[in-house]
């Protein structure tokens, strides 16, 4: 009887979490589609009288270009950081060398460097290279910057793999890159699923470096989504509404290929 009980009590209290969690998503929503006249804190919690869509194409207008920013910034920088560190996670697994466990440790090391600490002296590098106030340096910025966590989940996921694979890879005469390519690549395929989301999620909603490194139209879009507010008025339908579509692309990619995120992870969490 109390096993009966317990668990339409543990449905009720996950979904009012749920509920509570979603609260202010429902604002966002709501929100986004009023008139500007009809937004205030006596209505926050009201539904619309009537949908206003223009919100939306307002802040389209505004953000479409930072939102391609974005994209040439993601993509690249999340390629990049991947194949780095399968490269990284490949030799430090089955490639192992004198001092390869202090190489792995100093790498490591990076995750634990906060951004503010080198922001000066990154900007100072990128000017000497030309990269300041451009999409290329942020893409160098974010591949440097992601290696180390790649670096793990790749190095975690390989360390699954048996050696004896790569034994009789080596006895049939291949090298290096043919056993990454024809062996090792084509197995980490959802591991290159988890180290894609998880990278795409953090350079598409890293704030810092965007707003630091670049200026006017090479800022991605969660610059421009802080100066979408405005200095005096804020326009809160479109705030929300821009809120709305820059979030919209890491959405996409939960729904689209969340659960292979979770098997790659788990399919990475046994060794390590």
């Amino acid at each position: 009887m109390a096993k009966r009980l317990t668990k339409p009590l543990v449905y009720v209290i996950l979904i009012a979490f749920s509920l509570f969690y979603l609260m202010p998503v429902y604002v966002l929503i709501v929100t986004s589609l009023k008139p500007f006249d009809q937004i205030s804190l006596d209505t926050m919690w009201q539904l619309p009288s009537t949908i206003d869509l223009s919100s939306y194409s307002t802040a389209f207008s505004k953000l479409a270009p930072n939102i391609m920013n974005s994209f040439y910034l993601v993509i690249p920088a999340t390629l990049l950081s991947a194949l780095f560190g399968s490269l990284n996670g490949y030799v430090l697994s089955k490639w192992k060398f004198k001092g390869s466990e202090l190489v792995f440790t100093a790498i490591l090391f990076g995750m634990f460097i906060p951004y503010q600490s080198i922001l000066i002296p990154l900007i100072v590098f990128l000017r000497d290279l030309g990269l300041y106030n451009s999409i290329p340096g942020l893409i160098f910025t974010h591949v440097v910057y992601g290696l180390p966590i790649t670096t793990l989940m790749f190095r975690n996921f390989y360390a699954n793999i048996p050696n004896s694979m790569l034994e009789s890879a080596k006895i049939d005469g291949a090298n290096f890159l043919k056993i990454y390519g024809r062996i090792m690549f084509p197995l980490s395929i959802s591991g290159f699923v988890v180290v894609a989301i998880w990278q795409f999620t953090n350079i598409w909603n890293e704030f810092l470096f965007a707003v630091s490194l670049t200026q006017s139209d090479q800022q991605p879009v969660m610059v421009a989504l802080q100066n979408l507010a405005g200095s005096q008025v804020v326009q809160w339908n479109v705030q929300m509404a821009g809120a709305l579509l820059a979030a919209l692309p890491t959405l996409l990619v939960y729904i689209l290929v969340g659960k292979y995120f979770v098997r790659g992870l788990l399919a990475g969490s046994v060794k390590g």
